[in-house]
This record gives C-alpha cells, sequence and structure tokens, in this order.
C-alpha cells in the first residue's frame, strides 16, 4: 500500500526542480505583472494631481485678474479727487500756499 501511495509535493517540487527555468518565467511574469499595476497606479496619481494643480492655476489666475481690474478702479484719480474733497473735506492747496522742502 506505501509503494502505491504517491507524495504528490515532492512530485511537484521535483518537477519543478527538472524545469527551473519555467519557474523563473513564471516569477518574473508576476514581478512584471506587480510593476506594470504600481507603475499605472502612480501615474495615475501624478496625472489626477496635475489636474488639480492646473485647476488651482486657473483659479488664480481669473482672482488675479480680478484683483487688477479692482486696483484699477480703486486707484483712478477721479476717485480719489472726489473722496478727498468731499468725504475728506480737503481742497488742492493755492500755488502761494505751497512748501517746497529740500533734503539736504
Amino acid at each position: 500500500m506505501s509503494k502505491s501511495q504517491l507524495n504528490l509535493p515532492r512530485i511537484v517540487l521535483l518537477d519543478l526542480w527538472h524545469h527551473k527555468w519555467v519557474l523563473l518565467l513564471a516569477i518574473a511574469v508576476m514581478v512584471n505583472a506587480i510593476a506594470v499595476v504600481y507603475t499605472s497606479h502612480v501615474s495615475r496619481k501624478y496625472i489626477t494631481q496635475w489636474d488639480q494643480m492646473l485647476q488651482e492655476r486657473d483659479r488664480l489666475d481669473i482672482e488675479w485678474r480680478n484683483l487688477l481690474l479692482e486696483e484699477q478702479s480703486q486707484s483712478e484719480h477721479s476717485r480719489i479727487t472726489r473722496i478727498a474733497s468731499k468725504e475728506l473735506e480737503m481742497s488742492r492747496p493755492l500755488p502761494k500756499e505751497e512748501i517746497v522742502v529740500r533734503v539736504p
């Protein structure tokens, strides 16, 4: 009865030992597959990050343009003159009232 009983793990290991190159190729294929999956994952992560950065750049560009427009409207000479004369009750001095200060 013991002679008819086969030791399956021993037979598999002996077969693998005789065909080492097949085992090495299988390991190489598995390592390659894992590398492809990892590379795809990292690539997708960077593409998503790139897209978010482009959206942030566009948002900041729009905000910058709005701030430039606001700065231009706030610094108009007529507006400053109107605020100075009405709200602050300022007036332009007469030439004889002007004093020139020179730094030595």
